[in-house]
């Protein structure tokens, strides 16, 4: 993420390491904005929030607006898939601007916040549907992107050696905002009260992106730690966990070199998968529970309970990936790190689809809620582990841009999970659709196996002696 320099009272060098990786240190982040760094993680939480119920209460809205608007199923499906493809594609672009200082974090919040405001706007007011793709799907999704991207970035460039927790728990925001939402649209939205509750709810949220956002501030380009020294595996038991499961990028990739490499690829196909059925469940679990006999309180708490699992998994995934080890660490195993994570998580979230389904035909309401938080969980693990992985393999430098490559998948995986969602559910009915959804997850499982870090010298085997000193020569 590109930053603009600074000028402190403090002292700083920049130290390179064995790989030609430079580093800034000796500067604190209250030296640097006369406040901790906390701030730039709980800031950037509390914007992730304000953007949220755009996309994990929408569904939630279906009925009304389809009994306000006289708008069909498959269009308010659509809806969704558009707004995720603009929140997408937004990434990239949003990236290079960020990176040549030409769009700064507090401009880009207050753009997102703009586009938040309009969005339901468009979803009280329009006289047409092409409206509401115009306001809602295409400005509110890209006002979303601009916050996203923004938010994520800010808070890896903050923690540089803790990236897996901070992006976690940031990301968490991107899934608890939505929650009151969840219940708000589903018990209480009807034709009568729909323009007022919208409008509202946009002018609540477009102050909170904006409030929190007034407040950003970009770290220094290279910024280290002052209290770690990245030349060698510090003495703290945290940072030298997380490091040591997760070592820092050889070098800081320009997003052209990155490009070239296959495993940025290969990422991108694995979050188009595991996020399109992420979008999928957000989509059509509503829905499916319906159609399944379940009430509209139980479908909405099932509903809600995804979407606080999902922004548990944010965190608390992102917190594993940097610090788990596997049972035989003490015997010459390997930590697990974040790409293991990755490949458990890709198994539950594909499991979890088959679990969904098979709870709805059953009528089994506590199965059914469980397997919805299950759901959840692994869905809100994919992106933080994406966006970790990103700086841990082509470091922070360009990360807004490098993970702007790798996140564009959901360009597609929206589009995949919404609207084509609605034409294998039309097709194959909804038995067909989770069954496709949960193979698509055990695949992915398969694909991350072979996600690697480029440019990291590959681990020397070492053999035996077979003729060890002081043994007998036969």
């Amino acid at each position: 993420m590109r930053t603009t320099d600074y000028s402190t009272s403090v002292p700083y060098r920049e130290v390179t390491d064995r790989n030609g990786r430079v580093y800034r240190v000796g500067e604190s982040d209250i030296d640097i904005m006369g406040r901790g760094r906390t701030w730039m993680a709980v800031l950037p939480w509390v914007g992730m929030m304000g953007i949220s119920s755009a996309e994990y209460a929408f569904t939630s809205a279906e009925d009304t607006l389809h009994e306000a608007h006289l708008w069909s199923s498959g269009h308010v499906f659509w809806l969704m898939g558009v707004w995720v493809f603009f929140q997408a594609a937004v990434a990239f672009p949003a990236g290079r601007l960020r990176e040549s200082g030409r769009l700064p974090a507090r401009t880009a919040m207050l753009l997102g916040a703009a586009g938040t405001l309009l969005g339901y706007l468009s979803l009280a007011y329009a006289p047409h549907v092409a409206v509401a793709y115009l306001g809602f799907g295409m400005c509110s999704g890209i006002g979303a992107g601009l916050v996203y991207a923004t938010c994520l970035n800010t808070v890896g460039t903050w923690y540089p050696e803790r990236k897996g927790g901070k992006t976690g728990f940031v990301d968490g925001g991107f899934a608890y905002g939505s929650v009151p939402f969840v219940f708000l649209f589903t018990s209480c939205l009807d034709p009568g009260n729909y323009r007022a509750v919208l409008v509202t709810a946009g002018i609540g949220l477009c102050l909170v992106v904006a409030s929190a956002g007034w407040f950003f501030q970009d770290a220094p380009k290279n910024w280290w730690p002052a209290h770690v020294d990245p030349l060698m595996v510090t003495h703290g038991p945290k940072i030298r966990r997380a490091l040591e499961k997760n070592p820092p990028a050889v070098r800081q990739y320009t997003p052209k070199e990155a490009a070239r490499t296959p495993v940025l690829w290969m990422m991108w196909f694995c979050l188009l998968c595991t996020a399109a059925i992420d979008i999928f469940g957000i989509a059509f679990q509503v829905p499916f529970g319906k159609d399944m006999g379940f009430a509209g309180g139980i479908v909405a708490t099932a509903m809600s309970l995804k979407v606080i699992v999902d922004g548990t998994g944010h965190g608390v995934i992102g917190w594993m990936s940097g610090l788990l080890r596997s049972r035989t660490r003490s015997r010459g195993g390997t930590p697990v790190g974040r790409r293991n994570t990755l490949i458990i998580v890709c198994v539950v979230l594909g499991a979890a689809q088959f679990g969904v389904l098979v709870s709805g035909q059953w009528g089994s309401m506590p199965f059914f809620l469980l397997c919805s938080m299950v759901s959840g969980f692994g869905g809100g693990a994919i992106f933080p582990l994406f966006a970790a992985m990103t700086a841990d393999y082509f470091g922070e430098n360009n990360n807004a841009s490098n993970y702007g490559m790798v996140y564009s998948s959901k360009l597609v995986s929206g589009l995949v999970g919404s609207g084509l969602g609605a034409v294998v559910v039309d097709a194959w009915d909804y038995h067909g659709a989770f069954v496709l959804a949960g193979c698509v997850g055990l695949v992915s499982a398969v694909l991350a196996l072979f996600l690697k870090a480029p440019g990291r010298p590959k681990a020397r085997r070492i053999v035996p002696n077979p003729h060890p000193l002081g043994e007998e020569m036969a």
